[in-house]
């Protein structure tokens, strides 16, 4: 199978795992709606460089059609002006949903608890990943059930329901878990599956900055912390995504958390680097 007559949605595909899932379906053919919050002309809070257009361009070099859109999901407005735009230039199509948005690092305070912790901060990050989240998939998924189908992809951080360091973080990423089942059993009659999803280690733009690596020697990352060397690059998780995009049987998953690494024992598929990372086994064996 390819994707050549699906349109997707990745929410938060300015850089990281959104812009590798984006460029992956973009890969199979896809139409990928590219939203951010970072234009070329126009910096997010997050203060990087990376934009939506180089998002989009990518996806389009890749085999598929990428559209970029600046869109804030905390803006309930714009995400209903986005949906209407959607419906619009694909005739109501909208087969796929990725919903990924974040930019919680800079929110988050290490070693504090709920009390200690800055509460606007750990507040605008229930806004960023789970209310923009909820507002995303409550303007998608009337075009999918007209249809009478659709994926929908929740990006998480781990598997489980587990305490992940910080009040505020395992709020959200256990928030986005909870939100996948609960969408699995709100929509199962409209033959809308819907899922969690989580990387293992990811090295991503902004963490290998913070490593003071590049991809080419990343492995040097390991002075600054051990675990590094089973860390997989964003492409890894894109992969996945494609995968299970183009998989017919998709909705055996429904309502399920699955991981990069599970899931390339399924599909068979490998990272940008000819790896295949299980975070899933070093976790056991390494850090547990």
């Amino acid at each position: 199978m390819d994707l050549k007559n699906q349109v997707a949605l990745v929410a938060g595909a300015t850089r990281g795992a959104g812009r590798a899932m984006a460029i992956k379906l973009g890969e199979a053919g896809a139409t990928v709606y590219v939203t951010g919050r970072t234009t070329r002309a126009q910096q997010s809070p997050m203060s990087r460089h990376e934009t939506i257009e180089e998002s989009a361009e990518l996806v389009t070099e890749a085999g598929g059609t990428g559209i970029p859109v600046q869109v804030d999901h905390t803006d309930e407005s714009q995400v209903k002006d986005l949906l209407h735009r959607i419906e619009k230039e694909q005739n109501g199509q909208l087969d796929i949903l990725i919903n990924d948005i974040w930019g919680g690092d800079p929110l988050t305070e290490w070693g504090k608890d709920v009390a200690e912790h800055d509460l606007q901060k750990g507040l605008q990050m229930q806004e960023q990943a789970v209310r923009a989240h909820i507002i995303t998939s409550h303007y998608a998924v009337p075009l999918m059930k007209k249809n009478k189908r659709g994926l929908i992809i929740e990006i998480t951080d781990g598997t489980d329901y587990n305490y992940r360091g910080n009040f505020y973080y395992s709020l959200a990423k256990v928030s986005n878990i909870h939100m996948a089942k609960a969408m699995a059993e709100d929509l199962k009659e409209h033959s809308i599956t819907s899922i969690a999803l989580t990387p293992g280690f990811l090295r991503s733009e902004a963490m290998l900055e913070y490593f003071g690596v590049t991809e080419e020697n990343w492995k040097e990352g390991v002075q600054v912390d051990q675990h590094f060397i089973a860390s997989e690059t964003p492409f890894y998780i894109g992969e996945a995504v494609k995968h299970l995009a183009m998989d017919q049987d998709v909705h055996r998953f429904n309502g399920r958390t699955l991981s990069t690494w599970e899931l390339s024992e399924v599909y068979d598929y490998k990272d940008a680097d000819g790896a295949q990372p299980h975070w899933g086994n070093y976790f056991k064996e390494h850090v547990e």
